[in-house]
């Protein structure tokens, strides 16, 4: 029973093993950034940040078609561009960053749409919103895992720093030089993971394996650490489940991967013991000397 439903899909089929593969590449790189970005408050960020790089995979798209390579070139170029835009406005007006990141996220998503239906098909055009997990290439794993990989890396590098910024930003402006250098490394891995996720699970998709892990882990857990720990697992179960129903039931892998990690932000919501509404309905009482 077990092998038939858990096991079977991947060991009789090649892309089911490239498809888990990598969505635990995107796992373990995008996930953590999402628990950076949450503790930031800026998840909404990388939902703007992840249809940022449409344009510029559009634009990579409409040179070289379905190109790995100029997909990746035109999306790193593009988020990085709207990521500084957006930092340029908001120092140099009154417009606050949520206002002129939601302003260049609309005009990237329709830019980026207009551009792939100039040339391309509606199957195109799903590919680069929805993104096509079950058929990922050696060459798009290999970009997946070492994505993740320089990701773990530089969190590590970075950690201290990273959590610093979390709790108090202020003060690591005033305690070291490394606040600017920080923000923007940070926003590169988001960049860098969004391109990542984009190739597997399409621009609207790619942000949802980032942010809906770190989000149920909050009712899990409280340190660091132990957040980074939950997400991962999260949404590690989450790639794996979505992919068994995409498999039995004929179901979109992307969505249903998607939609696996927000019922276990659902579960998590109601049932964690770290601020959960059961855990607040029903507090624990604490015996008194």
């Amino acid at each position: 029973m077990i092998w038939d439903l858990v096991i079977q899909p991947f060991a009789d089929f090649g892309f089911m093993r490239r498809a888990l593969l990598g969505c635990v590449a995107i796992s373990v790189g995008a996930t953590p950034v999402g628990v950076f970005l949450m503790l930031r408050r800026m998840s909404l960020t990388g939902d703007a940040m992840a249809h940022a790089i449409l344009p510029g995979a559009a634009v990579g798209y409409l040179i070289s078609g379905l190109s790995l390579g100029a997909m990746t070139i035109g999306g790193l170029v593009a988020g990085m561009v709207v990521a500084l835009l957006s930092g340029f406005v908001t120092r140099m007006t009154s417009l606050r960053e949520d206002a002129s990141l939601a302003a260049f996220y609309l005009i990237s998503l329709a830019l980026g749409v207009l551009i792939v239906s100039t040339r391309g098909s509606n199957v195109d055009l799903m590919h680069v919103l929805f993104g096509t997990v079950l058929a990922l290439d050696d060459a798009a794993l290999i970009l997946l895992c070492s994505i993740a990989s320089l990701s773990v890396l530089t969190l590590a590098l970075f950690f201290r720093p990273l959590a610093l910024e979390c709790a108090d930003p202020g003060f690591l402006r005033s305690v070291s030089r490394l606040s600017a250098v920080t923000h923007f490394t940070f926003l590169t891995l988001v960049v860098l993971n969004l391109v990542g996720g984009f190739h597997a699970l399409g621009t609207l998709m790619a942000v949802g394996i980032m942010i809906l892990p770190a989000a149920a882990a909050r009712f899990w857990a409280v340190g660091i650490g132990g957040l980074i720990a939950t997400a991962i697992a999260v949404a590690m179960f989450a790639s794996l489940t979505g992919l068994l129903l995409s498999y039995h039931y004929s179901l979109p892998s992307g969505p249903a991967i998607i939609l696996v990690a927000g019922i276990a932000y659902g579960l998590s919501l109601i049932l964690g013991p770290v601020g959960g509404l059961a855990a607040r309905a029903f507090p624990r009482r604490h015996f008194e000397a």
